[in-house]
């Protein structure tokens, strides 16, 4: 995998072909002819469903390598930096979608954050291996009727779309395992939510004061509910994310470590290196080495 010396960030307007007009899903055939073309590793800022059926390869997403055994399904969250190879004859289906297409419908505006592939809050995003026959069957069923609706581009067909997506989530959530999926309750979905809005404002160096705020909580409340769910802080959620991006930068470009230290807004690389290494016990440098080969 070569580095590249930035991440790129992809819409969905670079996964359609000439003839779409959606900027708000995309569902298709995924093999060796699918016509996208895009560099590895990148980030979505919408959510994808990978179905495959056939062929091998690991999938990169974040630090977690997995390994791809069809029939089985991968989940993408908005933000999440991933890498794919695959061997020739992969096969199987893909669904891109904004959350604003898939709550079109809902009452429940927290309805995607209430899965537990998405935003999860163990951070890591293990597939769903799909064992019965049955089940690998409805899922094709469903992916096929959605390929076939997304021709038409119309409000019918789009509330449709929407209804086969959320019985496909639907199903992966029930067969999702049960030491991962975990117990729906507001708390959970407050973390998520802080979880999001973390992705979303990284960048800006909000303080936890101005992530409840947005949340509409004290900062009190949300390191409590965030404690009881995660065994961690409202701060250290913060500083795992800011260390997550640095070893993205570190594994998947060719930016220097002075580079990825002014990147991420650090005063010098000096207190970058030892921010680094008191989280991870490694100097950037080393952690750079060690995973090159990823």
């Amino acid at each position: 995998m070569s580095k590249k010396v930035s991440i790129p960030i992809y819409k969905l307007d670079n996964f359609h072909s000439s003839k779409e007009k959606s900027n708000m899903f995309q569902v298709e055939i995924f093999d060796a002819n699918r016509h996208f073309a895009v560099q590895y590793p990148h980030r979505h800022d919408f959510y994808e469903v990978l179905f495959l059926t056939k062929g091998s390869g690991y999938h990169i997403i974040d630090e977690n390598q997995y390994e791809i055994k069809p029939p089985c399904v991968f989940f993408l969250s908005p933000g999440q930096a991933h890498a794919l190879n695959l061997s020739s004859d992969i096969d199987g289906f893909i669904f891109l979608f904004t959350a604003e297409f898939y709550l079109l419908n809902q009452k429940n505006k927290s309805r995607l954050l209430e899965f537990p592939f998405f935003f999860s809050t163990e951070r890591n995003n293990p597939p769903l291996l799909l064992e019965k026959e049955s089940d690998v069957e409805f899922l094709k069923q469903l992916f096929v009727r959605a390929c076939k609706e997304a021709e038409f581009n119309n409000d019918s067909n789009n509330e449709f779309l929407c209804s086969i997506l959320d019985l496909l989530l639907l199903l992966c959530n029930n067969l999702y395992p049960k030491s991962i999926n975990p117990i729906k309750s507001k708390s959970n979905i407050l973390v998520k939510n802080f979880l999001l809005q973390i992705e979303e404002n990284y960048q800006n160096n909000l303080r936890i004061n101005e992530y409840s705020e947005r949340l509409n909580i004290t900062p009190n409340h949300l390191t409590q509910v965030v404690k009881q769910v995660t065994g961690k802080t409202s701060a250290e959620l913060l500083h795992e994310k800011t260390i997550i991006e640095i070893k993205r930068l570190l594994i998947h470009t060719s930016l220097t470590i002075a580079e990825i230290s002014d990147l991420m807004h650090f005063a010098d690389q000096s207190y970058f290196t030892k921010y680094f290494k008191k989280y991870t016990q490694s100097s950037p440098l080393q952690y750079r080495r060690g995973n090159v080969n990823n």
